[in-house]
């Protein structure tokens, strides 16, 4: 059985190919710059990739060149599309109604197309992937796999925002939370790794690249997370302003007349790491210049660090207690010095680093990094959203 795993961009499109027997990944690309030009990249497994430039007009036109990349004869792993069973679609979000995983009908696009102005970044690219799909691919089952969906199980006194209820009521305006299919990967995964049932575990993941959530899964279900009605909620990020005094942001509409574009673009694009150090979005290009004395990237860093500690604490309280920590995405799995300074000062709580295995591990894997005999396991765990997705796409389409 093969699957295809579909991610749509504003103005990109990432695939990958899935031989469900075996796992494996037969093929993986990108298109770019859609709209604006075009560029792809395409590899097989085992053979040199493919790079061009070529018009990409929509997401259509960059479809039509995945499959014809997906079945040519120098580049291709497969016939012809009808090799392909089914094709995955991650969609960012599904709103009160999309609360799982599901088959793309009409009424589920019409659905996602009522909450696009909650959704105005993600929402459009991930219609517009399906709706290519369908129309190139009409007799192959295709599946909706929502990053919100993980949180259905969210308690309403998490997910209510403290305002007059009548928004959320007519506008649906509530904690969402997002990155959910990375953190049900890896809370399973810990599971699977620590030779313990999920439901005996309380667990919180540490999704963290240049956007970053935490998550708590108590019993295999997320009960908190620190996104909220957008992806913007939660730690300094690498452009995220993350939370703070909401009346900061009236405050500067009224006295420097920002237009609430103007904010959107600041506290989406400017802020964060970028905006705190001057200097940078990348924790790795903060890290050099900290070590060479830079106050700002330092500055940046701690309000990230402090960020992340501050939600584990907060987590561990709601849950009484936890017993796996794991750190995953880009910074989480790669960043030594963040993963210690975020466990720094927590022996209290049980949460102690061996601090060679942190520094000196096989990447890629799975890698427990606490100290002998902690109380809290605290784990390196690569996540795998697509293949998350193509797992989905296998248990709806077929069973």
């Amino acid at each position: 059985m093969k699957i295809l795993v579909i991610n749509a961009g504003s103005s990109s499109l990432k695939y990958q190919l899935f031989n469900m027997e075996s796992g494996a990944v037969l093929a993986k690309g990108t298109c770019e710059r859609i709209g604006a030009g075009g560029t792809v990249t395409h590899k097989k497994t085992g053979a040199q990739p493919f790079f061009e430039e070529r018009d990409l007009p929509d997401h259509g036109a960059a479809l039509a060149r995945v499959i014809w990349l997906l079945t040519s004869e120098q580049y291709g792993v497969i016939a012809s599309v009808a090799e392909i069973d089914a094709v995955g679609h991650r969609v960012a979000h599904g709103g009160e109604q999309c609360k799982e995983s599901c088959i793309v009908t009409e009424a589920t696009i019409k659905y996602l197309e009522t909450i696009v102005p909650i959704n105005p970044l993600h929402g459009p690219p991930a219609i517009a992937g399906m709706k290519a799909c369908i129309e190139l691919m009409p007799e192959l089952p295709q599946v909706a796999v929502f990053d919100t969906s993980f949180y259905s199980h969210i308690e309403d006194f998490r997910y209510v925002y403290p305002i007059p209820y009548e928004f959320y009521e007519k506008d649906r305006i509530r904690r969402y939370g997002f990155h959910g299919t990375s953190h049900r990967y890896v809370s399973a995964k810990v599971a699977e790794v620590m030779g313990k049932p999920i439901e005996e575990l309380k667990i919180i993941t540490c999704h963290l690249g240049n956007g970053s959530s935490i998550t708590a899964v108590k019993n295999g279900v997320a009960i908190d997370t620190s996104m909220g009605f957008t992806p913007q909620e939660g730690i300094p990020m690498g452009t995220r302003s993350g939370s703070f005094d909401p009346t900061v942001l009236t405050y500067l509409m009224r006295t420097k007349g920002y237009t609430p574009d103007e904010m959107d673009d600041i506290i989406n694009r400017k802020s964060g790491l970028l905006g705190i150090s001057g200097l940078s979005n990348d924790c790795r290009n903060l890290h050099d210049a900290r070590e060479n004395g830079n106050k700002r990237a330092d500055l940046a860093l701690k309000m990230m660090t402090n960020g992340i500690k501050k939600y584990i604490g907060s987590y561990i309280a709601e849950m009484n207690g936890v017993d796996a920590i794991v750190f995953t995405a880009g910074i989480g799995e790669n960043q030594s010095d963040i993963r210690e300074e975020v466990c720094a000062d927590m022996e209290w709580l049980g949460i102690e680093l061996d601090i060679d295995r942190n520094r000196n591990f096989t990447r890629g894997i799975p890698f427990n990094i606490s100290k002998e005999g902690a109380k809290v396991q605290t784990w390196v765990i690569p996540t795998d959203e697509e293949y998350m997705i193509a797992l989905d796409t296998k248990r709806l389409a077929f069973n």
